[in-house]
């Protein structure tokens, strides 16, 4: 199920970042940040109805370590949404993915420091392999890294060690709710996610950044398909870490990677190089690794 699950999420995640992207150059970094938050809220809460309604059972209560994990995970997603579609400016929309594809190594880190989940041997060739190819996808032969190449770079890395804390803070949040199966577990969380960074974004955004508010407001269309899709596909990562370790998730996400390569030929027109097509091999090699050790 945590398969299924993951690659759903991918799938969504993939179209839910081309649309953020198109809307960065109409609202800005932040702008197009926030309509991930605000207009994803109403769906999220419309799951949890839904999944509420056909369990026949309530909202669990929040706990007091389910608050802190979470509004720790819902803030570095903030800032990981932020950094990547900042990356996203700066490089292709397929490198820019691959960057933030680190992630996997440093939320198998952030696992083990904050939630005690060991990896085996086998997990970590895996992540290894896989991480390895990402890095083949993003880095370009003979390309010079004086600090302006740098900075896309680390601002890629940075959007994976922020969207790393993150998958571990929602993890814990909610391993943290002691009632009610694990999709209402995970339902519940999104929706306390969402909630959390729509307040926090939103009212920073109208306070300083009012301009870029209003036109989202004015570009409700696409930003409803955006919030839609990022609340979709946030659904389906919710579950997966309700069901396996957020490394496991993590990643099976680094397939993602390839959607947004089929994305940048056929939406972008960014051509693949035969560095990237090994790349990609060695993702897929490294994710079936982990499966099979899974």
């Amino acid at each position: 199920m945590w398969i299924a699950a993951t690659l759903v999420a991918a799938l969504a995640q993939t179209a839910r970042n081309a649309t953020q992207s198109s809307l960065t150059t109409a609202l800005g970094t932040l702008g197009a940040t926030q309509v991930r938050f605000v207009y994803g809220l109403p769906f999220a809460l419309a799951f949890l109805s839904i999944v509420a309604l056909a369990a026949g059972t309530g909202v669990p209560a929040p706990t007091a370590k389910f608050v802190v994990l979470t509004t720790g995970g819902a803030v570095a997603q903030i800032f990981g949404t932020a950094l990547l579609l900042a990356t996203m400016r700066a490089r292709s929309f397929s490198v820019a993915t691959a960057f933030t594809k680190t992630e996997a190594v440093q939320v198998a880190l952030f696992g083990l420091v904050l939630l005690d989940e060991h990896l085996t041997l086998a997990r970590a060739a895996a992540i290894a392999i896989a991480t390895s190819g990402v890095v083949l996808v993003a880095v370009k032969p003979g390309e010079t890294w004086d600090v302006r190449a740098f900075r896309p770079a680390l601002s890629g890395v940075a959007s994976g060690g922020f969207f790393a804390l993150a998958a571990v803070g929602f993890r814990g949040g909610i391993l943290a709710l002691n009632d009610g199966p694990f999709f209402i577990r995970a339902t519940t969380t999104l929706v306390w996610s969402l909630g959390i960074q729509a307040s926090l974004l939103g009212s920073w955004m109208a306070l300083f950044a009012r301009p870029a508010l209003i036109r989202s407001l004015q570009l409700w269309r696409q930003s409803l398909t955006a919030g839609f899709l990022g609340a979709f596909a946030s659904q389906f990562w919710f579950l997966g870490f309700s069901l396996t370790t957020a490394v496991n998730v993590r990643t099976l996400a680094l397939v993602e990677v390839l959607f947004a390569q089929v994305v940048s030929r056929s939406v972008f027109r960014q051509r693949v190089a035969a560095r990237e097509a090994v790349g990609m091999a060695m993702l897929l090699a490294g994710v079936a690794l982990l499966l099979a050790a899974t």
